[in-house]
């Protein structure tokens, strides 16, 4: 434990003196406090900030034997001494406040008087060492080192606060639970604290104690003027009535500042920069940063939305889109993060991130309209991980955005929202996560949502759809039936579908966009409904006894189902205690993705377990109903047509790379085809016996015909140039080429260890030179892709 607080205690230290400095600013403007309180309080929390910049500052230049870090490591060493000891008083300040307003006496303790002149001899010692060397002295290389007498610095703070912990428990009784606990852990904290800094060198474990019990001091007042102000409206006294809506308001905005110097967010973006700081820190990775910078820019996203608390409630918080008046006043949140964060001057990375993240490539942002790398990187970085977020998270007008969607997004606002090198990046962690796991958590259950459905009138509830592979997908379930309901018209359903949310939907513009496909219904009663597939057999057997037990027991049946799509085929077994249901459907092609969504009529499903672990199957595990389709009919050409259902699920023969070689070729978007990077692909790669994937398999580049490269090897080094010339008319005539079909040529030259790759298409010319780190002999080109038929390739060296 104490070395992971001694590795991160420079960014914890940050933290918590940000955070004392807001709720200095706070009680600066709360009038419901009283004015000694009031001076108590923000002495307490600006001292406490100070005093913690300076144990930064003091680590920071340790060891800097500079003539700035000779004098920083002296100041900042004094400041964290003085001040450790100017806290004590601080809060004895606002102990004498407690005693004058909650006593029965209304009088100062004498020992709480003492307390002054306590702190003035502890300050006039910790002078007169600094030319004693009694507390610390700094050796030959600017090291901090504790001195002879370094024990006699505790004794003041020490004694102090247990003055003022003997004062409290006279005034126990008179005051709030809240206070009590708040008052105790000053007192008591640092003590515990200071008896283990005595022995602990290199952790600051005093003063962040001391830091955190102010941070909680605070918190715990404005608990208690709630609480009093809630008395106040209960007795209807107009005065307190005013005192309970302004620490009302108050607590609300202390509230949120804590939360929002760390995660801002509203009830509609929960965890938003939580999850946008993770991004980014990412997206720095990827971009080679040190450790240092993926911290800071991690933090700077953390910070990103602190300009919110500025932002009307009833702004941020709306049902619908927000008008035009609207979005311009939240628009001033990037500008009030800036004006909130830049008092931290010394990480003005802070205040970069909350200013510029609304800044797009193209110069179209806001405030500044920066553009290109006029904008801060910081702020690029942010931008892109903000807007994947946004995507990605629900909305009171919307669900989460398909990733693919999104990914697309990215891909059409590389160059011109976001930083194309940046935006490369995120669509690259789009591509790893396969299971769409970068995005905002919800309380997902067993069934993609929930495991447990009331269902009515059929298809009143539905589940969210569970994608079958070629793993198999095991799911054991309860079912109830309605009162008064026979159980033969209470049973579960099945609706086999596709769609880029993985939702049902019905029909509509919505289900459109969302590329919505309805393949069968099945109940669990063998029962189906052909919707949209080519084919459904279905075959009935006995239940055999040595399968996993299903039995129908009284009101409720029990149900086991494997379910599982291997190409353009999806076999469901149900098993309910009597019989074994096979259900073999036929898509209409292999490139379809297949979901299953529960449903039923006059039952109550429940304790749903879902297992989709273990092994893949094999090809011939369901036996075929229906021929497989095929869009390469066409004549071939020197070597097999492709037809690639999915990403790079089936590639061309490779072809040796020779230089001054030309490649053409024919190709067509299938049906299911939707996106902008459904087009060709072509892999530069070696391997043993020329195949792609095949025996000592390494990728060199991957260039998609739509301008995307993602080197996939160590050691290699591509250069992709991608101009979208007067030819490129926009990403929807591009997607209309594709599904109609085009005739491409690739020019392909290898001089040593360069190879240089050219083609234009549609208005997108690419120019990608690859640069080996090695002498590779044989380096092979294959065609490959994503929902395209690829025909009549010709190799012309």
């Amino acid at each position: 434990m104490f070395d992971y607080i001694r590795l991160h205690q420079l960014n914890i230290m940050l933290v918590l003196s940000s955070i004392c400095i807001l709720l200095a600013f706070f009680a600066c403007i709360t009038k419901s406090i009283s004015i000694k309180k009031r001076i108590g309080l923000l002495l307490t929390e600006s001292s406490a900030a100070i005093m913690l910049l300076a144990d930064r500052l003091a680590y920071i230049y340790r060891g800097n034997t500079s003539e700035l870090g000779w004098y920083m490591v002296r100041i900042s060493n004094f400041l964290v001494f003085f001040f450790t000891l100017f806290v004590i008083y601080a809060f004895n300040i606002y102990l004498e406040d407690l005693f004058t307003t909650k006593s029965t006496s209304k009088t100062i303790p004498k020992r709480l008087r003492i307390i002054g002149i306590l702190i003035a001899v502890g300050i006039l010692m910790l002078i007169i060492s600094q030319f004693t060397g009694w507390y610390y002295y700094f050796d030959e290389t600017n090291h901090y080192v504790r001195g002879p007498l370094f024990i006699i610095c505790y004794i003041v703070p020490l004694v102090t606060l247990a003055i003022q912990l003997s004062s409290i428990f006279d005034l126990y009784y008179h005051l709030s639970r809240v206070v009590r606990i708040s008052l105790l852990f000053f007192t008591t904290i640092p003590i515990v604290a200071s008896i283990g800094q005595i022995f602990t060198y290199g952790i600051s474990l005093t003063n962040i104690s001391i830091v955190g019990a102010a941070v909680l001091l605070y918190i715990f007042a404005l608990v208690d003027i709630n609480n009093t102000a809630e008395r106040a409206n209960q007795l209807e006294i107009e005065y307190l009535k005013k005192s309970q809506h302004s620490a009302q308001k108050l607590f609300e905005q202390t509230a949120k500042a804590l939360v929002n110097a760390i995660d801002a967010k509203d009830k509609y973006t929960h965890g938003h920069s939580s999850r946008v700081g993770e991004y980014s820190r990412k997206i720095a990775q990827l971009l080679g940063k040190s450790e240092k910078e993926c911290q800071e820019i991690y933090y700077a996203a953390l910070l990103h939305d602190v300009g919110k608390i500025g932002i009307s409630n009833e702004i941020i918080n709306k049902e619908g889109k927000l008008s035009d008046a609207e979005y311009e006043a939240i628009k001033k949140h990037t500008v009030m993060g800036n004006q909130i964060l830049s008092s931290i001057s010394e990480y003005p990375y802070l205040s970069i991130g909350a200013n510029h993240h609304h800044e797009r490539y193209d110069g179209k942002g806001y405030p500044e309209k920066l553009k290109g790398e006029d904008i801060p990187e910081i702020a690029r970085i942010v931008a892109v991980a903000d807007a994947y977020d946004a995507m990605t998270s629900k909305r009171s007008y919307r669900d989460p955005i398909p990733q693919q969607k999104v990914r697309e997004e990215f891909v059409k606002g590389s160059g011109a929202q976001f930083d194309p090198e940046i935006a490369k990046i995120m669509l690259h962690l789009i591509d790893l996560d396969s299971e769409y796991s970068m995005k905002e958590k919800q309380d997902v259950k067993e069934l993609a949502g929930t495991d447990e459905l009331e269902c009515n009138k059929y298809r009143d509830a539905v589940s969210e759809g569970i994608l079958l592979y070629r793993v198999p997908m095991r799911l054991h379930l309860k079912s109830t039936f309605h009162e008064g309901a026979k159980p033969e018209a209470s049973i579960p359903s099945f609706i086999i579908f596709d769609s880029l949310d993985g939702r049902i939907h019905d029909e509509g513009q919505l289900a459109k966009e969302l590329n919505y496909y309805e393949y069968a219904q099945v109940r669990f009663d063998g029962t189906v409904q052909n919707v949209g597939a080519r084919d459904i057999q279905v075959k009935t057997l006995p239940f055999d006894i040595t399968a996993s037990g299903i039995a129908k027991k009284h009101d409720y049946a029990e149900y086991d189902v494997e379910a599982v799509k291997v190409k353009d085929h999806v076999l469901i077994k149900i098993l309910d205690g009597k019989h074994t249901i096979y259900v073999t459907i036929a898509l209409p092609d292999n490139s379809r993705y297949a979901y299953l969504s529960l449903t039923g009529e006059n039952c109550f499903i429940h304790d749903v377990i879902i297992n989709k672990t273990g092994s893949a199957v094999t090809e011939d595990y369901i036996p075929r109903i229906a021929p497989e389709v095929s869009y390469i009919t066409e004549p071939a050409g020197d070597i097999p047509n492709v037809q690639v259902d999915g990403y790079r699920t089936a590639a061309a023969e490779g072809i040796l790379i020779s230089d001054g070689m030309e490649l053409s070729f024919h190709s067509k978007s299938l049906p299911t085809a939707r996106l902008v990077w459904h087009c060709p692909f072509l892999a530069v790669y070696s391997s043993k016996d020329g195949k792609l994937n095949g025996p000592d398999f390494m990728e060199y580049a991957l260039i998609r015909f739509d301008g995307e490269n993602w080197e996939a090897a160590d050691g290699v080094e591509n250069k992709l140039v991608v101009v979208k010339n007067d030819g490129f008319t926009g990403w929807d005539v591009w997607k209309v080429m594709n599904r109609i079909g085009f005739d491409s040529k690739v020019f392909i030259q290898r001089k040593a260890n360069v190879i240089t790759v050219t083609t234009e298409n549609g208005g997108i010319s690419i120019k990608n030179t690859t640069t080996l780190d090695q002498d590779i002999k044989d380096v092979y080109v294959a065609l490959t892709g994503d929902q395209c038929a690829l025909t009549n390739i010709r190799i012309k060296r």
